[in-house]
């Protein structure tokens, strides 16, 4: 297979002939150019199965290019390579057909990703070519049968669920099984981490997973039928026997997906091995699979096999909440979070965690922590309110990892929230800001209250007592120095001034000035313009 790289910078260049290990790429000849002319005549003299090009050269751009390797019928795959987000490049990129939008400065590691899913394209399209003129298209439809057959088989719609009704559809698809062949299924959770490709760029992500997937299980006792996603981040794999069944090498190898995981995809790992059965009985065995691990609480980084003693059903018991309170209340993060991990750990040690009792286990935590914070007048709901709180949330059932990320979000949010909390000159101050900033808001005693998470009766009290004044007559004498302000130093309608500081009635507005300041808004201008005069 080879390439074509095309960009006026020569240290572009340079750059992709030496960080690039074309060679593990497959890649047999690196062809280079510097304009569009010059990219021509190596496609006119050579055979070209990927093209990374620059867009913006000064002698015709790689889109120029690419129109025209689709006039002459060449089948290359495209990378692009630009330094601006342009959507117009973007769009006229995907109606030529470009295999991929690359931004610069150029990311190697995740390019050469990208150029192998250009191989494996190429290679395709390269087989379905040499399929038809040998008269064997029907095996990519065969290709197609046997995925729709696991698809159906793992998720369990419309599979049958009869040893004769499965022996009709394999012979009436001439799927190359038999009731008898030899499968274990397996389950591979991944936890990808923050700024990883599994949290940017999914499908690059999975792309590179299936990679070292494919890496890993290979062996002359078994083969991979299939490898599916049948929710985000979790993969069934279903192998078959062409030997005896050994699942500890199965074991072992999945063993081996963890620090590769771990270093090469950033992402931490969960495998949850089944038994291996005859294919009329697999379907029920990875319903059981999947069953498990949706009320197992998952450990990142560990091989669990469905034939190990399940988690009891004991009844849930609690940590020692009164430990947790005092902790809380003295402020001590560190121990409080480190009581909740040891506790964790030894319930699973006993094999005494499940998913019922972890969340358990969370609305207990939460009361605790919401009980904590009512008690300092700080409103908990409006605190935790967010797309953090609700990410953390939804994950916390996961791993006890997800669950101990979570906790100690809500408990450092509530210890560093008391801590302002208790200082009235900075919630004050908070105040006084937020109305400077809003003037012109509808500002009540709840909605300010909100922006500082604090009961609004609570916080009525507190602003009286630190700067003497209510609240609500603070938010008056504020309006009207505004309004004096402008009233001085503009030329404003005094209708306009009266709803740039909240007053939606001029009527009203001149009411509240005049009884604030003695005299009409008219006639406070007309002062201020006969003081300047003289």
């Amino acid at each position: 297979m080879n390439v074509l790289l095309v960009d006026d910078d020569y240290f572009v260049v340079t750059a992709l002939e030496s960080k690039i290990d074309w060679q593990a790429l497959s890649i047999e000849l690196i062809y280079t150019a510097y304009n569009v002319s010059q990219a021509k005549e190596i496609l006119q003299q050579h055979a070209v199965d990927i093209l990374i090009c620059d867009i913006e050269m000064p002698q015709g751009s790689g889109l120029e290019l690419l129109a025209w390797i689709r006039e002459e019928r060449y089948r290359v795959q495209t990378i692009f390579l630009t330094n601006y987000a342009d959507f117009n490049y973007a769009q006229k990129a995907i109606e030529l057909q470009s295999f991929d939008y690359f931004l610069k400065p150029i990311e190697f590691d995740k390019l050469a990703l990208i150029i192998r899913k250009a191989a494996n394209k190429a290679s395709e399209e390269r087989s379905i070519e040499e399929a038809a003129r040998e008269g064997l298209l029907w095996k990519k439809n065969q290709n197609r049968l046997l995925e729709l057959f696991w698809r159906k088989l793992i998720t369990g719609k419309s599979f049958p669920s009869e040893p004769r009704a499965i022996q009709r559809v394999m012979e009436e698809q001439h799927l190359p099984y038999q009731l008898s062949d030899r499968f274990t299924p397996l389950i591979i959770k991944v936890f990808p981490h923050d700024g990883s490709l599994g949290k940017n760029d999914k499908d690059l992500f999975d792309y590179a997973l299936l990679n070292v997937l494919n890496e890993l299980l290979r062996s002359p006792l078994y083969k991979v039928e299939t490898v599916l996603e049948y929710t985000e981040n979790h993969w069934v794999v279903i192998l078959q026997w062409s030997a005896e069944p050994s699942t500890g090498q199965i074991e072992d190898t999945c063993a081996s997906l963890i620090p590769k995981a771990n270093r090469f995809l950033k992402c931490d790992v969960y495998c949850h091995l089944g038994l291996t059965e005859s294919l009329a009985a697999v379907h029920p065995m990875i319903r059981q699979l999947i069953h498990l691990n949706e009320e197992m609480i998952n450990i990142r980084n560990q091989v669990f096999r469905i034939d190990q003693r399940p988690v009891d059903e004991a009844a849930y018991i609690p940590p020692d909440l009164e430990l947790l309170e005092r902790l809380l209340s003295d402020g001590d993060a560190s121990a409080f979070c480190a009581e909740i991990s040891r506790y964790l750990h030894e319930l699973t040690g006993r094999q005494a965690l499940n998913v019922s009792a972890l969340r358990q286990f969370r609305l207990d935590l939460m009361q605790m922590i919401y009980s904590f914070l009512k008690q300092r007048e700080i409103q908990a709901h409006k605190l935790y309110s967010g797309s953090t709180t609700d990410q953390l949330f939804q994950q916390s059932l996961q791993s006890i990892e997800d669950m101990e990320q979570y906790i100690a979000y809500l408990v450092d949010t509530a210890l560093a929230y008391r801590t302002f909390a208790e200082k009235p000159n900075s919630v004050v101050e908070e105040i006084k800001l937020y109305i400077s900033k809003h003037i012109g808001e509808d500002l009540t005693r709840n909605s300010l209250a909100e922006t500082v998470y604090l009961n609004p009766d609570y916080l009525a009290r507190l602003f009286k007592k630190e700067t003497g004044v209510p609240l609500g007559n603070y938010i008056i004498e504020t309006r009207i120095q505004m309004a004096k302000h402008w009233l001085a130093t503009s030329q404003m309608p005094v209708h306009m001034i009266a709803g740039k500081v909240g007053y939606a009635n001029d009527s009203y507005f001149s009411r509240l000035f005049k009884q604030e300041c003695g005299l009409t808004p008219y006639e406070f201008r007309h002062k201020q313009q006969k003081d300047r005069l003289g």
